[in-house]
């Protein structure tokens, strides 16, 4: 038999020439895929083979037959949704991870992971400006960051309510009250729904999608009303606010609406998915005022930070509520003796890879500085398509561009959907068409760090020819 590093060495230098290719064709290639889920049906399925192949021929036969179906999402030209890139020092780190193959729960059982997970959580909380005592933990993405910040405030506002939730559950529970604004992201609704807690009150919101403040005063004085009229105890109150709104980009006006929440005894937290890291830029600092006042945060490493996916981040002040929630107590677990939390009492989720350690790296090859310059360059490549594509005839900017996000209408919306669909299929750009403000729009999201000045220059191009050609075509 072959040695170990033998057995590796031939699939690890096919994937590593396979990755380097399709790393160096984003500045030149279609950004969307050419064929279809159902045109690849053939080729990666049928019967399970009765032999196998090498693995070196796996790995040729797989980047083979996947190419034309991979979306140029690490590209410059990618604007969809709100996806980041990967950074190199990132993605390398994310080879040694998988390489590693260590299974990082336990602090006992693999000392480097837990390292260097927790001092890339000290350096976040450094750099965000969050309280140095919160425990942070690595999920899977902002969904799953978000879920277990809200577990935690689950936890902690039951706790306080005299409920023991790990014994009764949540059946005859005192109802927990949560508020969202008009405008959160939906995934804020479908962690509260994962919790049991159903569906929030909405609090109106601006043009921008920012909360109301005093709407959501009388939201939460009312709620407090109801449940002392009805002759129960003090009512648990859970208010979920947002830093980068989807489709503006806009922050919640943190200072007053956490001053309100806190006065009606409120847990608050932060969807922060791709905003949060406003808070690591000087000049940015109005947008993140007071965020720190918070009780928990989600975030996604991906999308701004731009390490590779699998990297959702939760930041939760009370380390007792958060490791109440997610942590489990079983003799097979072996503790470190310094009583150390573990990784896995900060996350839903008992094995795991490492999924902090791409973060250490892009924040150890970046310091404080190349991080501020990198969200700076995003929300200046986005304030730059605005400025030039709100000088096209015909094409009109609807938000204030205060961070990354630029949202387009070109007059009605039978005729932005026929723009989004050209730009689309020209294939030079990829913007996402969505509704907003009863409006349907192209949303353009600057997410990745190596969008440059030519990037620009052909995105605003590629509307520029969409536009023109829905114009000629009368459609």
């Amino acid at each position: 038999m072959s040695a170990p590093e033998e057995r590796y060495s031939d699939a690890l230098e096919a994937a590593a020439r396979h990755a380097r290719q399709w790393l160096e064709s984003q500045e030149t290639r279609p950004v969307g895929p050419r064929v279809t889920a159902a045109d690849l049906a053939a080729a990666f399925g049928g019967p399970l083979p009765q032999n196998g192949m090498p693995a070196a021929e796996v790995v040729e036969y797989l980047a083979a037959k996947a190419e034309p179906g991979l979306m140029a999402m690490p590209s410059g030209r990618f604007f969809g949704w709100v996806i980041g890139g990967t950074l190199p020092a990132a993605l390398a780190a994310d080879w040694l991870v998988s390489a590693w193959d260590q299974n990082s729960g336990l602090r006992f059982a693999t000392p480097a992971t837990a390292a260097i997970e927790e001092a890339a959580g000290a350096w976040l909380l450094e750099l965000l400006g969050l309280p140095a005592e919160s425990d942070v933990g690595f999920a899977t993405g902002a969904t799953m960051a978000n879920f277990t910040g809200l577990a935690a405030a689950r936890w902690r506002l039951m706790a306080d309510a005299g409920w023991d939730l790990d014994v009764d559950g949540l059946s005859g529970a005192p109802r927990i009250h949560c508020f969202v604004g008009h405008e959160r992201h939906d995934t804020v609704d479908l962690g509260l729904r994962y919790l049991g807690l159903g569906r929030p009150t909405v609090v109106p919101a601006d043009r921008q999608g920012r909360i109301d403040p005093w709407a959501l005063d009388r939201a939460l004085a009312s709620a407090v009303e109801q449940v002392a009229a009805a002759g129960s105890s003090p009512a648990p109150l859970l208010v979920c606010l947002q830093a980068g709104n989807l489709h503006s980009g806009a922050f919640d006006p943190f200072v007053e609406a956490i001053a309100i929440a806190k006065a009606h005894g409120a847990w608050v937290h932060v969807d922060g998915a791709f905003g949060l890291w406003a808070a690591a830029v000087p000049e940015l600092a109005a947008l993140t005022a007071g965020l720190q006042g918070a009780d928990s945060w989600g975030t996604d490493a991906h999308k701004t930070l731009n390490v590779p996916y699998d990297c959702g981040i939760a930041v939760v002040r009370d380390a007792q509520a958060l490791r109440s929630a997610m942590g489990v107590q079983t003799s097979y677990l072996i503790h470190d003796a310094d009583g150390a939390a573990d990784p896995f009492e900060k996350v839903p989720e008992l094995s795991r890879r490492a999924r902090g350690v791409p973060v250490w790296a892009a924040l150890k090859s970046l310091g404080r500085d190349g991080v501020a310059a990198q969200v700076r360059g995003l929300v200046q490549r986005a304030r730059e398509l605005a400025d030039n594509l709100s000088a096209l005839d015909g094409v009109e900017v609807l938000n204030d561009v205060d961070y990354t996000q630029v949202s387009l209408a070109f007059g009605d919306d039978d005729a932005t959907r026929a723009v989004t669909a050209r730009i689309i299929a020209d294939g030079r750009v990829w913007m996402s068409g969505s509704r907003w403000q009863d409006r349907d729009v192209l949303r353009i999201s600057v997410s990745n760090w190596s969008t440059d000045d030519a990037d620009v220059a052909v995105a605003v191009a590629a509307v520029r020819d969409a536009v023109a050609a829905v114009r000629g075509s009368g459609s």
